[in-house]
């Protein structure tokens, strides 16, 4: 299990491991043989190393290698720093990817722990905030969602909850994922009858709601039910989520049965159907396991030296659902060296059952499970099953992980032949690792947004698709071509400046910040000798075959002739070379199939109708024209349901809240005297006569 080249409480060095918890937008599947390290770098690096283990400490702790820019580029922990910076300064039988990062390692950090379990913990927080190339990455950007229950309200709330649990009450999970919470939720309240609004309008609700009349509220808000019943439909609520579900059951069923005895038949029916949504909750699950109560479920697969690690988790003796997540690891690896890796930073940040199961034995298993269960408080078990349920839950997850890796390795190749299509279609001399597509929505020029998707070898890259608000000045209103060219040039001002080009903007048209970039645009003048995208220092990286690009080998426009020239006369300005542009125009009457497309250095032409990269040009085109829309939708929703209040300045969020609180609506505010402003608790008289003055000056 352990590699030749260190010892064996070491962390294998790979790559990075994708959070899936969208299966269409997968990192690239492509595993690289990285170049080899110079003997000559290779021996500076020792050099480097060995000036350092002089005044490494002897006992345990965490070691930082650092680059020559001050990228970390990897982060180990060791029971002696000492012994195992010693292996590394050996300079002899590493692998190829060990020896790169000795070659590469320009200085160390080392921080001392008290004990080994500190060290595991600390190098799981550095791994997650630092993200070094060269090791096991777990990149999850999302919290796992729970059910939480709240407390310290007089009638408790039941909602979905992501991130720190800040909130006082119960918290019930995790779940796989939020579609599981939202069909248990909608059960839950159809069971149990708990509210699921918010405080404020619980607070400010006159008669019941619509959830009242169609029987999944209890109307605790009007007084519909009095306070001790709605306590007990909380209690029953969390005994449900506990685990007491057949004590839940048994109990609604008595009761179902005496009402019915004493003819009574509307409430026998009303417990009828909370029993139904009880079993429609634990038939929804799954497979539900008989003796382990609550547990995570860990299995490894491999399958064309590509990985896959399946996680079920069981909460309560029920199934909560499970993800999928696709380790991207040097060959040499071993699958329990992915999962050892994989293991403490996927319980840095979140709360262990008491049960762990895993498919492979791993090297820090003892280590794991003292970590975990000194953090829980309470002993937490780290075993590999050999028989019984404990093990059919281990294959099962198995199984679920080999025919998620088989599809997903399928499809990779389905995506590699249409993206071969693309390149062989529009004359592409290099191999299309990349595709941005840009859109832009808008009606009448307001609410303008560009929309940027982004495809690659594992199909839609969902995480790197980007929207632009529109701010540009000097636009007219509907000009979609200079909608296109202050898109264009703020993200390729952005990418240039990022890869270490120029970062200004040839006619300063940029400003407005991207809603999901983060791009502040760009607004110096501009300069057309920009340096092309594949400035030194990033070809290293681009080159190899495991890193997703950030520049794109073909940008396709949606869009004629007037966008395409626009789009060039961008790239021309900032002198970006190496992109393949092309326009593609909706046919006659806008039909499918009959698209005219237009490249550089051809006549505009047309694909036949059933050419594979013609449908996959439709697919790319279809995908930004849905992206760009719905961000346009989103935002003029958000206008129109937009407050006055948000229109005042000098009203921060508190006392715009507490006028709402006493009046309810902007209307009423609108109405209210200035003396009955003045009386809102935390609106001093000033206030009171800024909000008073903005609504009858506008009146």
């Amino acid at each position: 299990m352990n590699s030749p080249d260190r010892p064996a409480d070491d962390d294998a060095p790979a790559e990075e491991i994708l959070d899936e918890d969208a299966p269409e937008s997968p990192e690239p599947l492509v595993t690289g043989v990285e170049e080899e390290a110079s003997p000559a770098s290779l021996r500076r690096g020792v050099e480097v190393i060995k000036s350092h283990l002089e005044h490494a400490p002897v006992g345990p702790g965490v070691y930082r290698m650092i680059g020559g820019d001050g990228e970390v580029l990897y982060v180990g922990k060791a029971r002696s720093i000492r012994k195992r910076i010693s292996s590394y300064a050996r300079g002899v039988g590493h692998t190829n990817r060990i020896a790169r990062m000795i070659s590469l390692t320009a200085s160390m950090i080392f921080v001392s722990t008290r004990t080994e379990t500190e060290a595991l913990l600390l190098e799981a927080n550095y791994i997650k905030q630092m993200k070094p190339r060269y090791n096991v990455l777990l990149r999850d950007d999302k919290s796992f969602p729970y059910i939480l229950l709240t407390g310290g309200h007089a009638s408790p709330q039941i909602t979905k909850h992501r991130g720190a649990r800040s909130i006082k009450g119960d918290y019930f999970g995790p779940f796989a994922n939020v579609n599981a919470v939202n069909r248990t939720l909608n059960a839950l309240e159809r069971a149990f009858l708990v509210r699921s609004c918010s405080d404020s309008y619980f607070e400010n609700r006159t008669r019941p709601c619509l959830l009242w009349q169609i029987k999944r509220c209890s109307g605790p808000c009007t007084g519909e039910i009095s306070a001790e019943g709605y306590a007990e439909l909380v209690t029953e609520t969390r005994d449900f989520l506990s685990g007491k579900s057949r004590v839940v059951r048994d109990r609604l069923a008595a009761e179902m049965n005496e009402a019915s005895e004493n003819l009574e038949f509307e409430r026998a029916a009303r417990l009828r159907d909370r029993i139904a949504a009880l079993s429609a909750i634990q038939g929804s699950q799954g497979i539900n396991p008989r003796v382990v109560e609550e547990a995570d479920v860990f299995a490894i697969c491999e399958e064309a030296g590509q990985f896959a690690i399946e996680v079920f988790f069981f909460r309560t003796f029920q199934n909560w659902g499970n993800r999928t997540y696709f380790p991207r690891a040097d060959r040499s690896l071993s699958p329990e060296e992915v999962l050892d890796a994989f293991l403490a930073q996927f319980y840095s940040d979140k709360p262990a059952p008491r049960l762990v199961l895993l498919s492979h034995e791993i090297e820090s298993h003892a280590l794991l499970a003292e970590a975990l269960s000194a953090r829980a408080g309470h002993k937490i078990e780290v075993a590999v099953p050999r028989r019984g349920e404990r093990r059919e839950l281990v294959d099962h997850a198995a199984q679920n992980g080999r025919e998620t890796l088989s599809r997903r390795l399928s499809d990779a190749a389905s995506q590699e032949k249409l993206l071969a299509a693309l390149a062989e279609a529009f004359g592409v001399a290099r191999k299309i690792r990349r595709v941005e597509v840009y859109d832009n929505s808008h009606i009448m020029g307001t609410n303008a947004v560009g929309a940027m998707i982004v495809a690659g070898a594992g199909g839609f890259m969902k995480q790197h698709y980007r929207t632009f608000n529109i701010k540009g000045e000097d636009l007219t209103p509907g000009d979609d071509f200079g909608m296109m060219r202050e898109v264009l040039r703020r993200r390729f001002s952005r990418l240039l400046k990022e890869e270490g080009g120029a970062s200004s903007s040839p006619s300063g048209r940029g400003g407005g910040r991207d809603e999901i970039a983060g791009d502040h645009g760009a607004d110096a003048p501009g300069n057309p000798a920009a340096p092309a995208m594949n400035p030194p220092g990033r070809a290293e990286k681009e080159s190899d075959p495991d890193v997703f690009p950030a520049r794109p080998d073909l940008v396709l426009i949606d869009g004629g002739k007037g966008q395409y020239d626009a789009a060039k006369l961008i790239l021309d300005e900032l002198g970006v070379t190496g992109v393949a542009l092309v326009s593609i125009a909706k046919g006659v009457d806008r039909d499918a199939g009959r698209e005219t497309f237009f490249v550089e250095g051809k006549e505009p032409f047309r694909l036949p109708p059933r050419d594979p990269a013609l449908y996959f040009a439709q697919r790319l085109r279809d995908e930004a024209h849905r992206f760009a829309i719905g961000t346009h939708r989103a935002r003029r929703k958000k206008d129109f349901v937009k407050s006055p209040l948000e229109e005042i300045a000098g009203v921060g969020p508190a006392r715009k809240r507490a006028l709402l609180n006493a009046f309810g609506t902007a209307k009423a505010i609108s109405r209210a005297s200035l003396g009955d402003l003045g009386k809102v608790p935390g609106v001093n008289a000033a206030t009171a006569k800024l909000v008073y003055d903005f609504f009858h000056e506008k009146g």
